[in-house]
């Protein structure tokens, strides 16, 4: 088989294409990755010398350049993870995102149409159904209702998926997960930013009180969850991918300060971010059920990991971090 992964040099997409490879010896994949700010090639240093992978720099809204690929390459599946995704970005600069997220997969769907993928995935999160009270959890029957601009490009991306699927008859699929964390992830995101901050003795900015609640679920079985969807899933469908537990933001800080020996006092409350939504719980017993998923990391386990990784692979970051990275930062907490 030939795959199509988009976004493949970032966070989850990259562990997705080592995970397939080494699951799937015979397939071959192709990732188009524009090399964004959070598109790493090194995360895919490891197999970059591998026949089986090929690495194109394409912008996905580029249809053009798309339309070109897909006729060459006659994928039989497309996953698409490419997508811009920090919140923050998106209050910034919400056109970019919609750009990307709305306009890019619109032509990944017209180039798949055209030349008979097999099947198209989508990638999306539980931030496009918006915001939860203390009780209940998202299905895939609640309805979408953003509150970022992020959050509405990736719901626009999802009606369009749908669209296609109902209009076209295409075989689409559609994931959404909740946060996600492990090796490899931008140090913009939260778990990344707050251990390296605590490795530099620096301080740690947190959006208000500290007291939004997440799911967190490890890459690693979000992207087993991906492939068993991919395969197995039913055409038209949605599955939501949870891991299964609830943390709000300041008990996580605290995890990570006590793993690091770092005291609380790093600890800094910042004015929170416009439209922050309070909490995030996924309902995942449709893809337990249906395709017999179920996440084999606690968080306990996957953030001592994560942490202890970040320990171990600080020349990655650090040339992360050494550009306008830190400027980034530095203006958008002083500034609230």
């Amino acid at each position: 088989m030939k795959i199509c992964v988009t976004g493949g040099c970032g966070f989850i997409g990259s562990c997705y294409v080592r995970k397939h490879l080494e699951l799937y010896p015979d397939d071959t994949i192709v990732n188009i990755d524009v090399l964004t700010y959070a598109g790493n090639p090194k995360n895919l240093s490891m197999i970059e010398k591998d026949q089986r992978y090929r690495f194109a720099k394409i912008d996905i809204a580029d249809s053009s350049r798309i339309d070109e690929l897909f006729k060459e390459n006659q994928f039989d599946y497309v996953v698409n993870f490419a997508a811009e995704s920090h919140v923050d970005r998106s209050i910034k600069n919400p056109s970019l995102f919609l750009r990307t997220n709305a306009m890019g997969t619109l032509a990944l769907l017209d180039a798949a149409k055209n030349t008979g993928v097999r099947r198209y995935l989508q990638v999306s999160t539980d931030e496009v159904y918006g915001s939860l009270p203390p009780e209940g959890a998202f299905r895939e029957t609640t309805p979408l209702a953003p509150r970022s601009p992020y959050s509405a490009s990736k719901a626009s991306a999802d009606h369009l998926v749908m669209a296609y699927h109902e209009t076209y008859g295409m075989d689409t699929v559609i994931t959404r997960c909740s946060n996600n964390y492990g090796s490899f992830q931008f140090p913009e995101k939260m778990l990344p930013l707050m251990t390296i901050n605590a490795l530099q003795d620096k301080e740690l900015p947190v959006y208000g009180d500290g007291l939004q609640r997440r799911e967190w679920l490890f890459v690693e079985d979000h992207c087993n969850a991906i492939e068993l969807a991919l395969h197995q899933g039913k055409s038209g469908n949605v599955y939501n991918i949870g891991g299964e537990n609830e943390k709000e933001n300041i008990e996580v800080i605290r995890m990570i300060l006590s793993i690091l020996g770092k005291p609380e006092s790093l600890i800094r409350h910042v004015t929170d971010r416009l439209g922050h939504d309070k909490r995030y719980s996924i309902d995942s017993s449709k893809i337990r059920r249906e395709l017999g998923w179920y996440p084999q990391t606690t968080f306990e386990v996957g953030i001592e990991r994560t942490v202890r990784w970040y320990v171990e692979n600080q020349p990655w970051w650090k040339e992360i971090v050494s550009g306008d990275y830190l400027n980034y930062y530095k203006s958008m907490y002083e500034n609230r």
